[in-house]
């Protein structure tokens, strides 16, 4: 088992803002990216789930045309004794957890996995997982949602459970640890269609290019602060922030200190993209 420091992760608690406050704020929705900074992530812009017990959540990505396409991700919050004994509509559905903040209970085939702030969860289609808050505070965890994409020749991946604390981070190329990944699946499994990892990047280090890749993103910030460069645009972002990249949107950073700079980032891998839709010269079909 690997042992790492104990990690805080920044979560929402709601809240309203009182009628003094500015209206100028961070959030800024583009063609190429999105940012929604932390403050946004107040009471009234909570929304309710079916099947869902004291529960509420923030949508923070959905899919939409012509943006990010693949995924949805909620920042989701129960209280005691809540939770969900049909969680998921949707039997094509897989999915990630990433508890922030309290303990969450999640049943599968007679076994209770107890979650803590940094535990993980993969939750392959159609498995009926159930989920519930059996301790006395509120749990907040992310949840990312994908349609699987199956691929004939390939099984499906089996759920698991892990925590942050039992996974390795694995440094990036000649930079000394300075920027590491921490990987839950292994790149190489072609059975998994979508990565969550949390990237950590030391005071000072930096992406030293401008990415433009075909994976959307959706990055959230777990602790720290930086200067990310997106499309066109340097945007200051900190702990509880999110950040939505489309597909080929260029992307670079620079983590600002005094602390490690982390997020959770997901991102579509694996599978040939698709030509439905477009025919010769652009035409559609």
């Amino acid at each position: 088992m690997i042992k790492t420091p104990e990690r805080t992760y920044y979560a929402p608690h709601g809240g309203h803002p009182g009628q003094s406050e500015l209206l100028t704020g961070r959030a800024v929705f583009t063609e190429a990216y999105a940012v929604i900074p932390k403050g946004v992530m107040q009471d009234i812009v909570t929304s309710a789930l079916p099947f869902w017990d004291k529960t509420r959540a923030w949508i923070i990505a959905r899919p939409l045309s012509g943006f990010a396409e693949t995924f949805s991700q909620y920042i989701v919050e129960v209280e005691p004794g809540g939770g969900s004994d049909r969680p998921e509509p949707d039997a094509a559905a897989e999915g990630v957890l990433f508890v922030v903040e309290g303990e969450l209970s999640v049943s599968l085939a007679g076994k209770t996995h107890v979650l803590k702030p940094g535990g993980f969860a993969f939750l392959p289609p159609g498995i009926g997982w159930t989920v519930r808050n059996e301790s006395g505070a509120a749990v907040r965890f992310h949840w990312v949602r994908k349609a699987y994409e199956a691929v004939e020749g390939l099984d499906v991946p089996e759920a698991f459970f892990t925590n942050e604390q039992q996974v390795a981070p694995s440094p990036m190329p000649g930079t000394d640890g300075r920027w590491a990944t921490t990987r839950f699946v292994d790149p190489a499994d072609m059975r998994h269609d979508m990565h969550v990892t949390i990237v950590t990047l030391e005071p000072g280090a930096v992406i030293p290019f401008a990415e433009t890749h075909v994976m959307e993103h959706g990055l959230y910030v777990l602790e720290g602060k930086a200067v990310y460069r997106l499309n066109q645009d340097w945007v200051e972002v900190e702990a509880g922030d999110y950040m939505w990249l489309r597909a080929f949107c260029p992307q670079a950073c620079y983590a600002g200190g005094p602390g490690k700079f982390r997020y959770l980032l997901y991102k579509d891998v694996n599978r040939h993209a698709k030509l439905g839709g477009v025919g010769v010269g652009g035409r559609a079909r």
